[in-house]
Formats: structure tokens, C-alpha cells, sequence
């Protein structure tokens, strides 16, 4: 068997792999690549492997850094499977059509600028159309049912606690008389997540491939959360504000509906009208609710106990579809909570809420993820006294909280205590989405928990197993 680390090394972004065996060619993962727009789009747009002579294309779960070039290798040529499980291959239904239609507006922005430069314009990296087109060679695979997806290569996917639909992947060749086993993570999930499953342990194998996402950070508490999105929703309501949540459309939005379900439920809140005003957060949460066998036993139970069928729709819920619905929310009598995407406040129609909320002090902001730096959403984290929307400066004078235990992604803490059951017996680990001092600093504590050989792939690094 042979790995070649093609993306999401050196970067969390990108994520693809090449593993060849015997004569069986297979691409585990093809993410977009998100950077610089240049170097974006030079970087996506050749998918560095011979499209013509992939046997399969293996997924993990729906992010677009793990699935987003996929309409591009279809675009390219590319006709055979792609293996993910059935709640991701939903999922990838919503996001890359929205993903192709950001592509075409942003090439549409470009070649304005462009065209007054007297420049050719560009051509999308892929369209809404090419994305739809990309989905007829989805394959659903259930969790825990090995398949064979070539000649003497098989795989099971294992729920891997990030996302709906997330997977491990456990991929066994027969090569030589003998069985390699390898098991890849995924992106990791930490444990006690709201809705979705714990991770699965980890399972025996040879070789792994492990995320690194946060190896050099610990979350606070999950435990915590609830308690203090409570006490601000509290606060803000009693004082007649409102509160913008800008929020990611997949999980953090469902996440938060979720916790504020219960609440609500639970008395803890007062029954303030909450909405989400986002096209692709409310086509998510529709996915959402198809697939309840990905959900974890509290969340059956709670929907058991509080006789509610759906654990994303209560009376005082409502998701928004229209603009103009979306608009007259601005004209609305507090108090009220808005969930709106993106979650780095960067577009969408949470910049309008923004724009119309955050010079009242009554008002608050939530912060529920990391934000880039230089985006809208970190320039509100940072309490900056005047932030730019739309062009134009708005005195920040609203409430700014954070929330960070909402993250998908498993801490140093949860990343080593579910590889250490298998230290001594993988042969050889490689240390893969992450920025390098994450990636070296979770490759240091495996050496520390046992593993013999920890590996830090560069870009375009190849090993044979």
C-alpha cells in the first residue's frame, strides 16, 4: 500500500489522500482548498491524480474542506463511486449546489474587477449545475457494514462523533498473502456532543492517519454551555434586546436549536421568539431530521420525555425562508434571538441583523467558533470599537459573548486518549489536518503515549506501508 498525502497537511484545509494498492487506485477525501483566492483556485483547480484511473473515491462526512472539489473531479472526468455514508451523501445534496453558486458569484465579482483591467474573465471552478451533476455517483453506505470498493480493498465506516454522517474510515487490503489494515479519523468529534453520537474508539489496525485539528488546545467544558447560553439569553431578554448568533449552517446551527429546545422545555429561558434565517442552515436541518438514527440516546430521550417528534422545531422556533421574511425581522419587537449564517459573519444575511443590531447596547452578539483572523465575525470577538459592513463603519456599542465549547472537533485531550488503546501496535502514525504547531504538538504526545513512528506529512509526501 501506498499513501500520498496530496491536502489537509500542513493546513486543515484540502484534505486529500491517494492510496494505491496492488493495482487499485482510491482517493480518500477530496476537499476544497480555502486561502488566498489566487492561490485557491490554482490549487483546486488541478487535482493533482490521474482522474482517469481512481477506482473509488472514499468521504468522510459533508465540510467542504473534505468534500468541496468533488463537482471538480466530476467536471474533470471522473465517473465512478463515491462511498460516504447515507446522512453525509444528504448532506453534500444541500451544501455543494450552495457551494457552486458561491463559486459562480464570486468569478461573477472577479471579472467585474477584471474586465475594467481589460483581463479574460475566469470560468467558476464549478457551477451550482456541475455540483448537482456530481451527486449522481453518491454511493450510501450504514455504518459498521464492510464493503468492498475494489479488488481486495474494503472499508467500513465508523461514526465519528463531528458532524451528522461523520465517519472513521477503516480501510483493509490484501496485499502479498497478507491484510494491512488502516484506519483514518475523520475529523473527530469530542465527546457529549449535543444530537450526534460519541466517536467510536478506535478500532485495531496497522497504520493510522489522525487528525490534528486542535492537538495543542483543550476545550472548556462541554458541560458548561448550556448553562451560559442560558444566563445571556436571560440577561438580554430582560432587558428587551436582542441576540445575534452568527453560526455555522451545519451542526452549530443545530447544535444551538437544539440546546435552546431544551431550555425552553426546561423553563430555564423565557419563550422568546427564536429564528434561523439561513436558505442552507434550514435545508441542513431538514437532513437533520431524516436521519434520527444518527442520533445519540439523550437526544431520544429527551424527545421521549418531552413527547416532541423533532428535536429541532418547538412553537416558538421559526425558520425563515424568504428575503422579505428575513428583512421584516429587522422591524420585529424585542426581545428575540436570531440564528444566521456565516458563522465568521463574513456573508449571508447575518450581516444585515449585524448591521441593524449591534449600535443598540441593549442588544448582544454571540460568538460560537473560532473566527479567522480580519473577518467581520473576529473584529466583533475583538470588541473593535468601530467594525465595517457593507462598506460602512458601525459603532460597536451591543454586548459581544463567546461561546467556544461548541467545537465539532475533539481537544488534545479527547484525540490521544482515543488513539492510546492501539500505540503499541500501530506500526506507523501520520499527523494530518492541522496547522503545524498543532500537528507536531499531538505528534509529540503520541510519541509520549508509545507510538514507535509518528509522521508529519508535507504536502506531496509519499510512503509505502
Amino acid at each position: 500500500m501506498k499513501i500520498t498525502f496530496l491536502g489537509g497537511v500542513g493546513t486543515v484545509t484540502g484534505s486529500m489522500y491517494h492510496i494505491r494498492t496492488n493495482r487499485q487506485n482510491i482517493l480518500l477525501e477530496c476537499g476544497l482548498y480555502q486561502g488566498k483566492r489566487q492561490e485557491s483556485y490554482r490549487r483546486n483547480q488541478k487535482i493533482p491524480v490521474d482522474i482517469h484511473r481512481l477506482d473509488a473515491v472514499v468521504l468522510s462526512h459533508a465540510h467542504i474542506d473534505h468534500s468541496g472539489n468533488l463537482p471538480n473531479l466530476v467536471k474533470q472526468g471522473y465517473d465512478g463511486p463515491i462511498y460516504a455514508t447515507h446522512a453525509t451523501r444528504d448532506l453534500c445534496a444541500a451544501m455543494l449546489p450552495d457551494s457552486g453558486h458561491i463559486h459562480e458569484q464570486d468569478v461573477r465579482y472577479v471579472n467585474k474587477k477584471r474586465a475594467r483591467r481589460n483581463l479574460p474573465p475566469m470560468e467558476p471552478l464549478y457551477t451550482e449545475a456541475d455540483a448537482v451533476q456530481s451527486l449522481n455517483y453518491f454511493v450510501g453506505v450504514n455504518y459498521n457494514r464492510p464493503l468492498e470498493i475494489a479488488r481486495n480493498v474494503r472499508i467500513t465506516f465508523l461514526d465519528a462523533g463531528h458532524i451528522l454522517g461523520s465517519a472513521m474510515v477503516l480501510l483493509e487490503t490484501k496485499e502479498h498473502n497478507r491484510t494491512l489494515r488502516l484506519i483514518f479519523s475523520g475529523d473527530l468529534g469530542q465527546p457529549n456532543l449535543p444530537v450526534v453520537q460519541d466517536p467510536t474508539p478506535m478500532p485495531p489496525a496497522d497504520y493510522m492517519m489522525i487528525e490534528s485539528t486542535y492537538g495543542n488546545r483543550e476545550h472548556p467544558p462541554i458541560e458548561d454551555i448550556k448553562e451560559q447560553l442560558a444566563e445571556i439569553v436571560n440577561k438580554v431578554a430582560e432587558r428587551g434586546g436582542r441576540i445575534i448568533v452568527p453560526a455555522f449552517a451545519v451542526g452549530r446551527t443545530q447544535d444551538i436549536v437544539y440546546d435552546l429546545h431544551q431550555l425552553i422545555q426546561e423553563e430555564h429561558i423565557p419563550e422568546i421568539p427564536i429564528y434561523v434565517d439561513s436558505p442552507l442552515a434550514v435545508n441542513v436541518t431538514e437532513v437533520f431530521r431524516q436521519h434520527p438514527e444518527c442520533y445519540d440516546q439523550e437526544t431520544r430521550d429527551f424527545l421521549t420525555k418531552s413527547g416532541d417528534g423533532d428535536p429541532f422545531g418547538f412553537y416558538r422556533l421559526r425558520y425563515v425562508h424568504s428575503v422579505a421574511e428575513s428583512k421584516a425581522l429587522n422591524n420585529t419587537p424585542n426581545p428575540l434571538l436570531i440564528i444566521s449564517a456565516s458563522g465568521m459573519a463574513e456573508a449571508g444575511r447575518v450581516q444585515h441583523h449585524l448591521k441593524h443590531a449591534i449600535t443598540n447596547p441593549k442588544n448582544a452578539v454571540l460568538i460560537t467558533g473560532w473566527q479567522a483572523p480580519n473577518t467581520l465575525g473576529w473584529r466583533i470577538a475583538a470588541k473593535q470599537p468601530q467594525v465595517r459592513i457593507f462598506g460602512e463603519e458601525f459603532p460597536l456599542r451591543a454586548e459581544v459573548h463567546t461561546l467556544y465549547g461548541y467545537s465539532a472537533h475533539a481537544d488534545r485531550g479527547d484525540l490521544l486518549a482515543w488513539a492510546k488503546p492501539h500505540a503499541r501496535a500501530i506500526k506507523a502514525a501520520f499527523v494530518v489536518h492541522g496547522d503545524p504547531k498543532p500537528a507536531q504538538a499531538l505528534a509529540e504526545g503520541l510519541r509520549a503515549e508509545g507510538y514507535r513512528r509518528v509522521e508529519v506529512p508535507q504536502r506531496g509526501a509519499k510512503f509505502t506501508l
